[in-house]
This record gives C-alpha cells, sequence and structure tokens, in this order.
C-alpha cells in the first residue's frame, strides 16, 4: 500500500485493484453489506452477499434517478455537464418512467431481433478470426474482443456501411480508448460525436419510414424499431431514442467485449476446463453462464440511494443513505454457489447476477451470451491452442467499479492448419 493509499478502503488500493475478489470474500465473511468510504469521501454501503444483494437489485425503495443524488453523481463523473436537462433512459430512471421505456424498448429488442443477427454474427466472428496473425504475439482484446461487438453493434442499429469506420473509432474512444490504433480522440469528444450521430441518424431514419411502414418487429434494424414501437399510442420521444440507443450501445457492446475477454483469461487460468470445454462443446451455453459468474462484465451495480430506511442483516440504511450492489461478489457467495471461487463450465447456473436482477436486468444480455458462445465455439474451432503471452501478474484492467474489463490480453495463436501440416 502506498502513502497516498493510506486510510483508503481495501477495495481501492491498487493492490486490489485487478483482483477484488479475496476483499469480497473477506466482506462476505463478515456480513452482508458494509460501509465503505471510497476515494472522494463518498460513502455508500457495499452489498456482496447473494440472497441479498439479489433482493436489493430488485427493491424499489432504492433508487436509480439521478434527480435524488445529482450532487454525489457529479462527484463521481458519471454524468456529463448538462445531463440533468437530459431525456431519461431506462438505466437512470424509475417507474413509471423505466416502465414505459423498458416496455418500448422490449417491443423493439426482441429475442427474434437478436436470433436473427446469429448468422451475420458468424460471419464477423469468421472474418476476425481469419485476420488473426498466428506468427505474432496478438492482443486478443483490440484485436478480437473489441472489434467483433462494434461490427454487430453497427449490424443492429443499422449504422449505415460508409459510417462504419468513423463510428468505430468513436466507440473505441468513447468506452474503450485503450483499444484505439491510430488517432486518438478525447473520450468526452467521442461522446458528443456519437451523441450527435445518434441524433443525425435518428433523424435520417425517421424520415424515410414511410406511414404505415409496418410493426417494429418488420424493420430492418433497430432503431427503425425503436422510432415505430408504440403502446396504446405512447411513443418514444427523439431524445429518448437517441438515449436508449446510447444505451444499448453499452449494454451491447461493453459488457460482450468484457465478458469475451474476462472469460478467455478465466480459460486460460483454468485450463482443465478449457480442455473439458473443448472435449465437450455442448457445454458451451453452460460454460457461457459460468464465465458470466465468474468474472462477468459488471463488477458493481449502479449507484442508488435509498428513499426510505432499508434493512439489511442487522444493519438500516438511513433514507438517503448510498447503496452499491456488487455483483461480482455475489456471484462467488458460497451460500449460493457451491465452490464459488472456481470455475466450473458445466454448472450451467443462470441465476447469477451478472447482467443485474429486477428491473434494470441488462436489457443487452440475450445479445452479449449469443456472441460469446458464437465466439468461443469459433475460437476453440479455429485454434485448438491458445496461450498467455506474458505473466497473469503484469495484466491491467482497464476499468473497475462499475464495470470489469481488461485492457490487454496479449496471446499467441496456433491455427488448426498449422498443427495439421507440422
Amino acid at each position: 500500500m502506498t502513502h497516498s493509499e493510506a486510510g483508503l478502503h481495501p477495495l481501492y488500493q491498487k493492490a486490489h485493484r485487478n483482483d477484488p475478489f479475496p476483499v469480497y470474500a473477506r466482506m462476505r465473511g463478515e456480513g452482508p453489506v458494509e460501509l465503505v468510504t471510497e476515494p472522494r469521501g463518498i460513502r455508500h454501503w457495499v452489498i456482496t452477499r447473494y440472497d441479498e444483494a439479489r433482493a436489493a437489485l430488485a427493491d424499489r425503495r432504492l433508487s436509480r434517478d439521478p434527480r435524488n443524488m445529482w450532487e454525489v453523481m457529479r462527484l463521481t463523473e458519471l454524468y456529463d455537464e448538462g445531463e440533468e436537462d437530459s431525456e431519461p433512459h431506462m438505466l437512470n430512471a424509475d417507474p413509471p418512467d423505466h416502465t414505459r421505456l423498458r416496455q418500448l424498448a422490449n417491443k423493439a429488442f426482441t429475442a427474434r431481433r437478436v436470433e436473427r443477427l446469429r448468422p451475420r454474427i458468424q460471419r464477423i466472428t469468421d472474418e476476425l478470426l481469419a485476420s488473426i496473425d498466428v506468427t505474432a504475439q496478438v492482443d486478443f482484446m483490440s484485436t478480437f474482443a473489441a472489434p467483433m461487438p462494434i461490427k454487430v453493434i453497427c449490424e443492429l442499429l443499422g449504422v449505415p456501411y460508409q459510417d462504419a469506420v468513423s463510428f468505430t473509432n468513436w466507440v473505441l474512444a468513447a468506452l474503450t480508448p485503450t483499444y484505439v490504433k491510430g488517432e486518438r480522440i478525447a473520450p468526452y469528444e467521442a461522446n458528443g460525436l456519437l451523441r450527435q450521430y445518434f441524433i443525425d441518424l435518428v433523424a435520417r431514419k425517421r424520415a424515410e419510414l414511410k406511414p404505415g411502414s409496418g410493426h417494429e418487429e418488420e424493420q430492418a434494424d433497430l432503431l427503425s424499431a425503436l422510432i415505430v414501437a408504440g403502446d396504446s399510442g405512447d411513443v418514444f420521444t427523439e431524445k429518448e431514442v437517441v438515449s436508449t440507443a446510447g444505451l444499448l450501445l453499452i449494454a451491447g457492446y461493453k459488457t460482450t467485449v468484457n465478458l469475451i475477454g474476462n472469460g478467455m483469461l478465466a480459460l486460460l487460468q483454468n485450463p482443465a476446463e478449457l480442455e473439458r470445454l473443448r472435449r465437450d462443446p455442448a457445454l458451451m451455453p453452460s460454460a457461457v453462464e459460468e464465465l458470466a459468474r465468474y468474472d462477468g462484465p459488471v463488477e458493481r451495480a449502479m449507484l442508488r440511494v435509498a428513499t426510505e430506511p432499508v434493512t439489511i442483516g442487522d444493519v438500516t440504511i438511513p433514507a438517503g443513505g448510498l447503496v452499491t450492489i456488487a455483483n461480482a461478489a455475489a456471484n462467488r457467495d458460497e451460500r449460493r454457489f457451491t465452490g464459488g471461487e472456481s470455475l466450473d463450465v458445466g454448472r450451467g447456473d443462470r441465476n447469477h447476477l451478472a447482467f443485474g436482477y429486477g428491473i434494470h436486468h441488462c436489457i443487452g444480455a440475450p445479445l452479449s451470451r449469443l456472441e460469446t458462445e458464437i465466439a468461443f465455439t469459433s475460437l476453440l474451432r479455429e485454434f485448438p491452442e491458445m496461450t498467455l503471452a506474458c505473466p497473469v501478474e503484469k495484466l491491467e484492467y482497464r476499468e473497475t467499479g462499475v464495470l470489469r474489463g481488461l485492457a490487454e490480453l496479449p496471446m499467441w495463436f496456433t491455427r488448426r492448419e498449422s498443427v495439421a501440416g507440422g
């Protein structure tokens, strides 16, 4: 621990940044909730046990609406300047606003629409795997884990082919800047470019839609489906379509990047489980659930505020108290998952909290699951040998806190024909 870290809770000390799980295990052992002070002096209750975390994620007394905690939101830098005046999206809304937005989004972002993407996701995956240079060390994150879901998101949202390069550069710069190749754009600038692009794209798509153009399920892309989605005459406003598109970008992109990256590292660190999966590809759906549980894309849920006193265990959180739900900690709770600190690709338990729970359950979860299943099925088929190219201790996580994802994952790959050819 450095001198500057003296007095900081272990969750915020550099020594625990890459591997917070021992700290979470200690916290679970002492109780379901602990009062923690983060570096900016914000005090919040962190929930680490599964039963209590699951209940808290569904507790309507724990509000996600930033209007209940603007001052704290500005301190945490989770919101841009002026967001107080923006339209709410599902992630930062409580019922009844959340209910309306979620119902409308669900009508557009259906399981059928996600499944229709399967052939295109497979082609994107195959193209990226074919481009991997097996004669050199490869950063798996910037070579595959990041570009694969970006290409899928372009397809899903209906980003025109001629805009794909600029759109991809902005997404990388805004959401995963360490993966940018070439000229760099500041994250705040890229966010602004993305927001304006969505405003313009929504306007273009709305202009292209003819009156009576059909049910949302019939639309060629998700943005068009959001525009025509309605419920009893209720429709998205222009700002709500734009903010929802931005949310889906995060839900469908960042979660998948992190799940694929963290999942690859988990398999490399557990070679027996990797070999088990190679021998029995039918385990892949189960393995995807286990990778999400073991080291998923979301470390902690977005901050909540208690609108009235809430009792968790023997602790009563007062009205106005801030609450963090540690999904990653709950997903390793031995009270719920036997051998929770170990990877078991045959476990297949879908009741983990990697994608949240309750009304804020990640709307992009089905897409993330599908992409991850296709990615690892294809990787194992194409590369009989995949090895880590550096000691695990040298790996750094690009982000910790709400999301959890690797900055880089240097690897060596051996292609199947290389092995067959001797």
